[in-house]
């Protein structure tokens, strides 16, 4: 061999083995990431470059070196700067960053250098296909299909869109040209941190119940809040948010209300290899404390697709490694050079997952699914359906381009109950038509055995009553079929002192019934044990208490309707108007006045308003009866005014209020309320011994509930109830009240009208259809009951066993207390026992003035002359009371009063001496006789005949003050 051979042959050696080695031994790629840009990015992109350092078999000759340069989100100038240093160094790819406007530059220098840029974000960009730009992230236009598929699914026609920029709108784009063929009515909004309320509202009163939302994960969680703020998160809304991080979120707030909330998932959290990745990173996280996932443990998606994107880079490494030679160089911005390998890593990043690479496997399945990528741009990927339930975030389903919509639950049951509006119950697969055991026990109206008749019933037919109905509609719309069975024991549910539970209760837990029907009581102690369904019908504690009788008027009940003080006050006013009346009379020169208009220059003035008269005039007025006095001085006539104004407006009012009082028959009960019922021990009261009632005031804190269980505990004989039906009949014998759920107090009622309820409500709970812990049933047959009472069904159920079967009207006994009743005695029977008494009081004032004026005149010694002389007599007692008799009793003759002759035994017959006159009117003769003074002729003008055989004598009134002339009979 000469010479030349042997440095061909050692050339030839060099060459073999530099093209042997593939890869070299140290490649360094470079991260570039924005500031404010979530942290977990980073974490994950240096924990996967951790993670393939550490794996033997993956590039176990090579090592990875990574450089990260934080980037100004707004400074794209400064951005290319660091790019181009990464450039320098030699780096095999660039990653990131996750900025629209930076992320398009960085790609521009890498297409020019040739080198591959690893991206994990949406691009919104129309053409990436000659770029060197690797993007993991969904394509957009392959996303959009996927929310119209979601639409067409739930056959929407009204749809209102919420976006957050203008580039959010790219994954919708199918959507918004969807009513050109399909005749969709789109309303498109752009909201805010500032305006989402705003936004929101406009969706509620404009009635769109079915949202797209297309937000950042932030703004989502404000659209969110805001939509519990006002009003929005209940069965009657559906939001769809396209944000790929909706798991991330705390949705405890919304869970229970039954909203309807879809989303997608891109992480595949339940596939056994993403387990355990996220497992290991959970652990790198506690013992690093870097940011990788949250508090649950979740992962974002633009995180995952970093963790991702390193593996596939680290793939493809590996597929060139044995397939090809790749020599990095430093490049410069500043330079045309490109990268002459970077086309090769570019193929082989697309080469990922393609099966038979020059029989090579470099198959990886990462946490977004299977990854395979044509031309930088994925359009082959998975996605999870997600619906919220009670139970969290859950899969329903999932989508991807090939196959579209596959839900793992049935979906056509639920819209075909509740028709356009899609209620989905995603926490179960429910298994159609199958037949469940229902456990339930006897009690009126819930559930009854019908009546044997001709007809011989069997199964469930031979039961009728409000669960009964209750449990067919549910049927009808969760779709299942039923067998009723009577619980063995006839009871709903207790622990004993061992926490051993019987009844109703025990056959869920035993799993010997799949749903517990009957009036079951949703409490605290129960839902530990089994599950409840949303309540059916909410009720509380009341009292049943025995319909008082009706109080009659009483006597004097016509003077009810003004109080005793307004009495008392009227009293009063009469006593001052009389004597204020009396005194501005007298003090008034113009209620003197001349007797006698005919003799102008007389002395003597009159006032008729003397204090009787006063009082008259007041008393007349009250009475709207009126008197012969009027005033006639200007005081005493506003006095007069004002006092008839006042017994205008008092006597109005009373005969306002009279007929009221008269005719009302008040009941009157001794217990108002529980208050009442606690402070008095005449009246026992008690519950049904051992029931949920029993319990509720035993474990109360509240004193006056306290107080009523210390009452029934220490009563004996006991007060508790064995049975709803005792307790009943202990109210109608009376002196008891029976503490019972209102429901069935109610029903009680309409059917005894001697039984009514007493005060408001003690506590307030529900009735709820009890099913074992982790039904599949609870959710579905909860939205069944929650239609039944929007449609009104669980109603229309409760007047038909409640009210329709019930006996005794409420509304016609309430209709007939306010129809007029005629009086009778007892109303108005005071009347004439004022008027009976008044008579008897005017007799008996009259006998008194009778026997006053004749013992008076009779006891008063008389001075007259005859036969020359003059003498003292009196009358007796006797003929003066025999001679006025005579006079009052006389039926004919003149109405006037002659004066009577008296007699003496020493006086002629002819002689007569007059009596003394009554108020103050005495005889001019007797005037003579005492005033000598005072001289009247025996035959003055004025004591001329009259013709009937009576004479004027002038006679003095007022103790001789004023002058009137009498007739005097001779």
């Amino acid at each position: 061999m000469d010479l030349y051979q042997i440095i061909y042959f050692i050339l030839w050696i060099g060459i073999s083995l530099d093209t042997s080695l593939g890869l070299p031994q140290l490649i360094r790629i470079g991260g570039l990431f924005g500031y404010g840009e979530d942290p977990s990015i980073e974490s994950a992109f240096r924990y996967a470059i951790y993670k393939i350092n550490h794996d033997r078999n993956l590039l176990p000759d090579t090592k990875i070196a990574y450089d990260i340069q934080h980037l100004p989100t707004f400074n794209s100038f400064k951005a290319a700067k660091k790019a181009c240093k990464q450039v320098n160094l030699g780096v095999a790819s660039i990653f990131g960053p996750q900025s629209e406007n930076l992320a398009g530059h960085i790609n521009s220098i890498c297409n020019f250098l040739e080198i591959p840029h690893v991206e994990t974000r949406l691009d919104t960009r129309a053409d990436v296909a000659t770029s060197y730009s690797f993007n993991l992230y969904p394509d957009s236009s392959v996303l959009s299909r996927a929310y119209l598929d979601i639409i067409k699914y739930f056959k929407w026609r009204k749809i209102f869109i919420i976006y957050g920029d203008q580039t959010s709108l790219l994954l919708l784009q199918d959507i918004l040209k969807a009513p050109v063929n399909n005749d969709v009515t789109i309303t498109v909004r752009q909201a805010s941190k500032l305006n989402m309320r705003e936004v929101l509202k406009e969706a509620q009163k404009k009635k769109f119940s079915h949202i797209i939302a297309d937000l950042n994960i932030d703004d989502t969680h404000l659209l969110m809040k805001a939509a519990l703020q006002i009003g929005m998160i209940d069965s009657n809304y559906h939001f769809v948010l396209t944000n790929l991080d909706i798991e991330t979120l705390d949705l405890d707030d919304y869970k229970y209300n039954f909203v309807n909330l879809t989303g997608l998932r891109l992480v595949t959290r339940d596939d056994p290899d993403s387990r355990i990745i996220l497992d290991e990173m959970a652990e790198y996280q506690r013992r690093h404390g870097v940011a990788l996932l949250n508090k649950t443990d979740l992962i974002k998606t633009e995180a995952a697709l970093m963790y991702d994107a390193v593996n596939t880079f680290a793939h493809a490494l590996e597929g060139a490694d044995k397939s090809a030679k790749m020599r990095l160089v430093n490049l410069s911005c500043e330079e045309n050079e490109a990268w002459s390998d970077g086309s090769t890593l570019y193929n082989y990043l697309n080469l990922v997952n393609k099966p038979k690479i020059n029989e090579v496997s470099n198959e990886y399945r990462g946490l977004t699914g299977p990854l395979e990528v044509s031309q930088g741009v994925r359009t082959d990927f998975n996605l999870d359906i997600l619906q919220l339930t009670s139970n969290g975030i859950e899969k329903v389903g999932y989508w991807n381009p090939q196959e579209g919509i596959n839900f793992t639950v049935s979906y056509d049951a639920v819209e075909t109950r509740f028709g356009n509006r899609t209620l989905i119950i995603t926490s179960i697969k429910p298994v159609i038509n199958r037949t469940l055991v229902v456990t339930t026990l006897l009690e009126r109206p819930y559930v009854m055995e019908k009546k044997p008749g001709d007809k011989k019933f069997v199964g469930n037919d031979r039961y009728e009553g409000f669960c009964v109905d209750l449990l067919a509609e549910i049927a009808k719309i969760v779709k299942f079929t039923y067998k009723i069975e009577l619980v063995p024991d006839d009871t709903y549910g207790a622990p004993n002192d061992k926490g051993e539970w019987n009844g109703m209760v025990r056959q869920l837990i035993d799993k010997k019934a799949d749903l517990a029907v009957a009036s079951l009581t949703i409490n605290y102690i129960r839902e530990q044990v089994i599950d409840f369904t949303k309540p059916f019908m909410n009720l509380g504690i009341s009292i049943l208490f025995k319909v008082p009788k009706r109080e009659k008027p009483g006597l004097f009940s016509f003077l009810n309707p003004l109080a005793i003080d307004i009495w008392l006050y009227v009293v009063a006013a009469y006593f001052v108007v009389s004597f204020l009346m009396f005194i501005l009379a007298r003090f008034s020169p113009y209620e003197w006045y001349n007797p006698h208009p005919c003799n102008p220059d007389t002395d003597i003035v009159l006032n008729n308003f003397s204090l009787g008269n006063t009082f008259w005039f007041a008393v007349g007025t009250l009475m709207q009866q009126g008197s012969d006095i009027n005033p006639r001085a200007v005081s005493t006539r506003i006095i007069g005014g004002m006092w008839w104004f006042f017994t205008l407006i008092i006597i109005s009012s009373y005969t306002a209020n009279l007929a009221a009082f008269l005719t009302v028959e008040r009941m009157v009960s001794p217990i108002e309320n529980a208050e009442d019922l606690s402070k008095q021990t005449k009246i026992s009261y008690g519950t049904i011994s051992g029931g949920s009632t029993m319990t509720f005031f035993r474990e109360s804190e509240i004193p006056t509930y306290q107080r009523m269980w210390s009452f029934m505990s220490s009563k004996k004989p006991t007060v508790f109830a064995s049975s709803t039906e005792e307790g009943i009949r202990r109210v109608k014998q009376g002196n008891y009240a029976f503490l019972m759920e209102s429901t069935m107090l109610d029903y009680t009622i309409q059917r005894n009208c001697d039984l009514m309820p007493v005060g408001g409500l003690l506590d307030s709970k529900g009735y709820g259809i009890g099913t074992p812990t982790g039904s599949l049933w609870r959710d579905p047959i909860s939205l069944a009951i929650l239609s039944l009472q929007e449609n009104g069904k669980i109603a229309m159920l409760y007047n038909k066993w409640w009210r329709n079967t019930g006996t005794c009207s409420r509304d016609e006994k309430s209709k007939d207390s306010t129809k007029a009743h005629s009086l009778g005695v007892a109303n108005v029977g005071g009347v004439f026992v004022v008027l009976v008494a008044g008579l008897s009081m005017a007799i008996l004032v009259s006998c008194v003035e009778f026997l006053y004026n004749a013992k008076r005149n009779a006891t008063k010694e008389k001075t007259h002359s005859c036969a020359g002389s003059s003498h003292f007599h009196k009358q007796s007692l006797c003929t003066e009371l025999a001679a006025e008799l005579r006079f009052a009793v006389r039926c004919h003759g003149s109405s006037k009063r002659p004066a009577l002759k008296r007699q003496c035994s020493r006086c002629v017959s002819h002689t007569a001496e007059p009596p003394n006159p009554i108020n103050g009117v005495r005889s001019a003769r007797e005037v003579q006789r005492r005033h000598s003074h005072l001289h009247v002729p025996p035959h003055s003008p004025h004591d001329s005949e009259n013709g009937n055989g009576y004479y004027n004598y002038p006679e003095y009134i007022d103790g001789g003050n004023h002058m009137q002339y009498k007739e005097t009979k001779t």
